[in-house]
């Protein structure tokens, strides 16, 4: 057999699984409501913060990703998949009040360090989503808010305290 045969049955057999493998689905990240456990419903966020975190964080630590055309292409549907169901296991905006007091504070900690040390939002996201990248204002605005969040925990951690000792 010629090389130059094998090299374009190589090209063929490539060819043929791209397109078979775009007949196999994943789950895309988009919710139909609001969740009623998301860290706005029961903390302050401003409406600058908000969008800050929507801009940069909610397509991978939310349960609505906004998916760009290249989503619907394999395998970068199932590449993005796991991405972002990595990030909503790390942390997830949409279900921040169903976690524990102490992991709230946990996880306010890592979005304050992870975005003051420019580890997030992520580089390979920033270079697609240019809008992403935080400005060193934008990273002081969710440091503040962080501190701020956090004291509003605390203070129900007392408050539940103080009602149970009288």
């Amino acid at each position: 057999m010629k090389k130059s045969s094998l090299i374009i049955k190589s090209i063929a057999i490539i060819f043929l699984l791209l397109l078979v493998i775009q007949l196999f689905d994943t789950d895309k990240n988009i919710s139909a409501t609001p969740s009623e456990n998301a860290i706005e419903k029961h903390y302050q966020v401003s409406s600058h913060v908000q969008g800050l975190l929507k801009t940069s964080c909610y397509d991978c630590h939310s349960n609505n990703t906004a998916y760009p055309w290249y989503s619907n292409i394999q395998p970068v549907k199932w590449w993005l998949a796991d991405h972002v169901n990595s990030g909503k296991r790390h942390l997830n905006f949409d279900e921040f009040n169903t976690y524990t007091k102490e992991r709230k504070l946990k996880k306010l900690d890592e979005v304050a360090e992870t975005v003051k040390e420019g580890e997030m939002p992520l580089s390979s996201y920033t270079i697609i989503h240019h809008n992403a990248k935080l400005s060193s204002t934008d990273k002081s605005e969710i440091e503040k808010w962080v501190v701020q969040v956090k004291k509003e925990i605390r203070s129900s951690i007392l408050f539940c305290y103080d009602k149970n000792i009288q």
